[in-house]
């Protein structure tokens, strides 16, 4: 291959993996990441996965100069770097904006008004850009329902209704045409990284790409970040011996997707040189809850803690989501190699061979409950 690769926030979970796999197959990989204490600790090193493969630049997307510096020579960027986290975001509202979307206009800026040797743009969107996702109502056929109402949710009405009839809705597998409407400022700003990529990026000719990226999982994940991953959570918690204590009805669910699959979709999307201006989902096409993911990890771990089902809430979370693959799958020739049960051991036998981190989860639902986004 021999082309130079870009990667911000290129040691991050995704970012090494991905990083990792391009090594291998012959790219010259250069990271920028600013080694986030929230998902780096206070003393960080370079994963072991990349030390000694990659030019690594410690910088900031913030930061013009370090994006001048990163961009020298480089022919595809793969745009990782982001605040993650969909309950954070909505009191860190500045830190979320300023990372998430000025740092990406300045990537887009300097490409616009400086000579570069860029060839393509791979950004990582996310699955929050849709919100509560696509249903199906045998009265009304196929809705976008809005936000839940704090006034159902406060009473345990969970379930996704039918705003004319009252009914509860049918999820569907939320496809790339489906309607975006994100509930937290991350998922806005996930929506806004993606549209200016695209529309920059297809101004100047530039090819690109985004994946809406479903909840990632797999070894290498950050167990010291209490904000996001509810695998690494989940899992820090019970190697700590605390119980779990599951939102809603414990029903509510996601698209877990293995970490090799994550890197394996997005490889596709920088080597195929038919697309230019494209988006794409990548997740596993299943729906997991909650409550099934506890008592899974529960089992794998040995453990006995209790797993209560506490009706509590977060503002701006969603239900249910799971990805429609069928685009990707014709375009890209992608499916995913990795089932939930084959990742999670492989995710668990991970995380036990590491040094037990501190339980700090119930510092971020402290922060929130003082903002008045936990119930």
């Amino acid at each position: 291959m021999n082309k130079n690769i870009l990667i911000t926030g290129g040691c991050g979970f995704i970012g090494a993996n991905l990083a990792n796999k391009l090594v291998e197959k012959g790219y010259n990989v250069t990271l920028l990441d600013n080694l986030s204490p929230q998902i780096h600790g206070n003393n960080p090193s370079l994963n072991p996965l990349i030390k000694g493969k990659v030019t690594f630049i410690k910088g900031d997307v913030r930061n013009k100069a370090d994006w001048e510096k990163a961009l020298d020579n480089q022919q595809i960027v793969v745009h990782l770097a982001a605040e993650t986290g969909t309950g954070q975001s909505m009191y860190e509202i500045q830190k979320y904006v300023d990372v998430n979307i000025n740092g990406t206009t300045i990537l887009l800026d300097y490409l616009v008004n400086n000579k570069n040797s860029i060839e393509k743009v791979v950004v990582a969107s996310s699955r929050a850009i849709y919100g509560e996702g696509k249903y199906y109502s045998k009265q009304s056929g196929i809705i976008y329902p809005d936000e839940r109402a704090e006034k159902d949710l406060l009473n345990g009405e969970f379930e996704l209704k039918c705003p004319i009839t009252g009914q509860k809705l049918e999820v569907q597998a939320t496809d790339e045409d489906s309607k975006i409407h994100p509930t937290s400022v991350y998922g806005i700003t996930k929506q806004n990284q993606e549209q200016m990529v695209l529309t920059v990026c297809k101004s100047i000719n530039i090819p690109a790409v985004a994946f809406r990226y479903q909840n990632v999982y797999g070894p290498g994940q950050s167990l010291k970040n209490p904000y996001t991953g509810i695998l690494s959570i989940f899992s820090t918690q019970i190697r700590n011996g605390n119980n779990l204590n599951i939102f809603e009805d414990g029903k509510e669910s996601r698209d877990f997707v293995y970490i090799d699959d994550i890197v394996d979709a997005t490889i596709l999307g920088i080597e195929n040189e038919n697309i230019t201006n494209d988006v794409f989902n990548v997740g596993s096409g299943v729906s997991t809850t909650v409550l099934d993911v506890a008592q899974k990890l529960r089992e794998l771990y040995n453990s006995n803690v209790e797993i209560n089902i506490t009706g509590n809430f977060r503002l701006g979370d969603i239900r249910y989501n799971y990805a429609d693959l069928s685009k990707i799958h014709k375009v890209l020739g992608f499916t995913p190699r990795y089932n939930f049960d084959k990742g999670i051991k492989i995710f668990t036998e991970w995380v036990m061979s590491q040094e037990l981190n501190a339980d700090n989860y119930s510092r971020s639902i402290e922060e929130m409950k003082t903002k008045g986004l936990f119930k």
